[in-house]
């Protein structure tokens, strides 16, 4: 059974910094591609980074700069490091494989950016 949960939201104010983990079960977490999405509200849930098996990265480009994705292998753990955020960053994040498996979303945790 495919596992994912998110930990490490809350409330910030614009400018400061966050950071998220996700612990993964049910997959053979060293071969995957991970991946952290958000959705903001009334939106589409969106991938905003994403890392290979050996660590290389991508971002989408509204987070590139700010946002750091990696992982632990050996423990089998996702991290996303987030610095100077911004208002529009306010989401529900997620983790899961690049090509996501449905049945393994989580809860996510709520990242809220405000005053």
């Amino acid at each position: 059974q495919v596992q994912f949960v998110e930990s490490g939201g809350g409330l910030v104010q614009p400018g400061g910094s966050l950071g998220l983990s996700c612990a993964a079960s049910g997959i053979i977490f060293r071969f995957n591609f991970m991946g952290w999405y958000r959705q903001a509200p009334g939106k589409q849930r969106e991938l905003v980074a994403r890392i290979t098996p050996g660590g290389s990265t991508n971002y989408v480009d509204s987070v590139k700069g700010r946002f750091t994705i990696s992982r632990d292998n050996t423990k089998n753990i996702l991290y996303l490091q987030m610095n100077s955020l911004k208002p529009e960053d306010t989401a529900v994040y997620y983790c899961n494989t690049d090509s996501p498996i449905q049945s393994g979303w989580g809860q996510g945790t709520q990242v809220t950016v405000s005053l």
